[in-house]
């Protein structure tokens, strides 16, 4: 059976007006690492704080370890580590104060469970006496994920726990939950950022509440339904303005330093012809290749 289970989840906000998680279903398998991933606003958080028996579905169910988010609150909360998307931790104790606490709160001891945390909290071990408060963005993570495996937990809820750290923190942060995978627990992560989704075992796409998509990085970049193309040139507000306004293109979006088009209809006369009618718009330093798509582009085609 596996570790995680939503069938059917629906939260709505506002008596209604509001639907935040929309008939969401999806599984996690014991010890996987499993991406939840989505915009601002997508649902993940809502879908986090049902699983962590912080708030209740309006609709449907859900299953931790086997126990129901409803009826057997008590157990989860006893097996499972959580940590929030913003820093919940108490600012005015020091990092080891704040360690203790959380300790203490699940009847256990930094010493009892000192191998699961020791990589990460060797760390943060020097500033042990800094108040939680005035650490940095990457040290602030670090202790609360130490906090939310203190207890040895089975599972592992981390929602956007990368939000706001820089890209050293972030890819640190990777590292340290691919060594918790090998020991066993069961990490379901959220996140906005599209290049850590390929960083999971699996992922599931939502947007609005909806899920898109659930399957590996890798099918789903598969699953993209065209060849892929970028396109640069010195003034790219110009190159968007005609890519979009030309005819043979089927879709246009900006990424980073280039454009991703896809054409309705793809050969290589098409692109000839789309490359001589840009240079004839005056477009200059045209730079046009087919690539691979990213989960980005196969999470826009889904949305679109």
């Amino acid at each position: 059976m596996p570790e995680v289970v939503l069938n059917h989840i629906v939260k709505t906000y506002n008596k209604g007006e509001i639907v935040a998680v929309n008939e969401v279903s999806f599984s996690v398998n014991k010890g996987e690492l499993f991406g939840l991933i989505g915009a601002d606003g997508a649902g993940k958080t809502s879908i986090f704080r049902i699983l962590a028996t912080l708030l209740l579905p309006d609709s449907g169910t859900a299953f931790v370890s086997g126990f129901d988010v409803i009826k057997d609150y008590k157990n989860i909360r006893r097996n499972v580590g959580y940590m929030p998307g913003k820093f919940s931790l108490y600012q005015d104790l020091s990092v080891e104060e704040n360690l203790n606490f959380f300790a203490s709160l699940f009847g256990t001891t930094i010493k009892e469970n000192y191998d699961l945390i020791k990589e990460i909290y060797i760390q943060i071990e020097p500033f042990k006496n800094r108040r939680a408060g005035k650490l940095s963005g990457g040290m602030k993570q670090k202790l609360a994920l130490c906090c939310a495996l203190i207890h040895r937990p089975t599972v592992l809820f981390l929602d956007e726990p990368t939000t706001g750290v820089d890209a050293v923190s972030r890819k640190e942060f990777w590292e340290m939950l691919k060594r918790l995978k090998e020991q066993g627990i069961t990490i379901l992560v959220s996140t906005p950022y599209m290049d850590e989704a390929t960083l999971c075992e699996r992922i599931a796409l939502i947007q609005k509440g909806k899920i898109l998509s659930v399957e590996t990085p890798e099918n789903i970049i598969k699953q993209f339904p065209e060849n892929l193309y970028a396109v640069k040139a010195n003034d790219m507000g110009k190159l968007l303005h005609d890519l979009r306004e030309n005819p043979l293109v089927k879709t246009c979006f900006s990424f980073g330093e280039f454009h991703h088009i896809t054409f309705k209809n793809d050969d290589e006369n098409i692109h000839k012809e789309l490359l001589k009618t840009l240079q004839n718009t005056e477009n200059q330093n045209i730079e046009f290749k087919q690539i691979t798509p990213s989960v980005e582009d196969c999470f826009i085609n889904l949305m679109n």
